[in-house]
């Protein structure tokens, strides 16, 4: 049964007028316009993310991927080069590359945690319980409204700002925490729709908060791992390779894992 989706949701007005001004106070020196620019960017990450997941807005899976998109076209069209961005054609090979193993290295892990009874409950979530659901979300949902936008935001644009600014200290630690930062909306229901996490944190007030922490540490520590493998490759295919293995392998996982449980 197919659905027709109106493309209506847009960014709000506030994420559109940070948007605006990602390159502000001209008139004084590139660092500061440069510590201005990031914290632009920064500011336009935070009121997507809470648009997105807060506002209750009809479609609004829609608003990270088209608020991604317009934030790269600013950037873009402000001056950001296209090898700031991961984008530069020459390196695309690399990234791919990069990315093919890390997705073999991934799947052998994620296969490994599926088959070992003490971590097989971890891959227990409700949300791919269905196989054709999680296959779906593997292929379709997870690299559209997830990877492919994360990756452009993160490893994209705000990398490429930090670059310009911070170097590589900056990048890591303001990179991995922005982007473990950008989960906790995402992880608010965590822990009782995880049967290994429910059993291990419990699902009340303190369960719930120890598993948004857990899964802000986490994906600190995964966007660090992609910020390593977008500056050894200089290309954004790697991270966009093994941020999807994680996502969507963990999701085809999860479905298999529960159809053995079921037996």
């Amino acid at each position: 049964m197919w659905v027709t989706i109106s493309f209506d949701v847009a960014p709000s007005r506030g994420i559109v007028a940070r948007m605006s001004s990602l390159y502000p106070f001209r008139s004084v020196g590139p660092r500061a316009r440069g510590v201005a620019r990031v914290g632009a960017i920064l500011g336009v990450l935070v009121a997507i993310n809470l648009t997105a997941n807060l506002a209750g807005l009809a479609h609004r899976e829609w608003v990270i991927p088209l608020s991604v998109l317009a934030l790269v076209t600013v950037v873009k069209l402000r001056g950001m080069h296209w090898s700031e961005l991961g984008l530069s054609v020459r390196h695309m090979p690399r990234g791919l590359a990069y990315g093919v193993a890390a997705t073999v290295a991934v799947a052998v892990v994620v296969t490994a945690g599926c088959l070992i009874p003490l971590t097989s409950p971890f891959f227990l979530s409700e949300r791919y319980s269905d196989l054709r659901m999680a296959v779906f979300s593997a292929l379709v949902l997870i690299p559209l409204m997830t990877v492919l936008p994360e990756e452009f935001a993160f490893r994209g644009v705000l990398q490429g700002a930090l670059e310009r600014t911070f170097g590589t200290r900056g990048v890591f630690v303001v990179g991995s925490v922005a982007f473990g930062l950008w989960h906790v909306t995402t992880s608010l229901g965590l822990t009782s729709g995880n049967a290994g996490l429910s059993d291990l944190l419990g699902t009340g007030l303190v369960g719930q908060l120890a598993g948004v922490a857990l899964a802000v540490a986490a994906t600190s520590v995964a966007g660090a791992a992609f910020i390593w493998v977008r500056r050894h490759s200089r290309s954004l295919l790697a991270p966009i390779g093994l941020h999807w293995a994680f996502n969507a392998v963990g999701a085809l996982a999860a479905a298999l894992t529960w159809r053995a449980v079921a037996g």
